[in-house]
């Protein structure tokens, strides 16, 4: 499996984009997918996921009620939305596929990674 993210790119504060991740085959309909970053100089964290169905999510504290994630599992894609950006938010953004139907915080429980998109936001 093979993930591809775009949409990422240089914005403003308070400035929004979304994010779109495609697999090379539809994955998982039966698997959770979620969205992590890495921002220069910092370990990698944990954006948000969301189960199977998109019936349930899950955000870290920096990003809840300003990022939304959702998913078409007939298209194979996993998008998140980000809104109110801050220059904190600047980082490379990685799409993964989880092993199972649910999966939260935890790198270690996500099966494949894309490479990354970029965003920047100038304050």
């Amino acid at each position: 499996v093979q993930l591809q993210a775009s949409g990422g790119g240089l914005v403003q504060a308070g400035g929004s984009l979304r994010l779109s991740c495609a697999a090379s085959r539809r994955t998982g309909s039966n698997n959770a997918m979620g969205w992590f970053r890495q921002a220069p100089g910092k370990e990698r964290e944990f954006v948000a996921s969301i189960s199977w169905n998109g019936g349930r999510t899950q955000y870290s504290d920096s990003v809840k009620d300003r990022f939304t994630i959702s998913r078409d599992n007939a298209k194979g894609t996993v998008n998140l939305q980000l809104s109110s950006l801050k220059p904190e938010d600047t980082a490379l953004y990685y799409c993964a596929v989880a092993y199972r139907s649910y999966a939260g915080a935890d790198s270690s429980h996500y099966a494949y990674w894309g490479r990354g998109t970029l965003v920047t936001v100038s304050s």
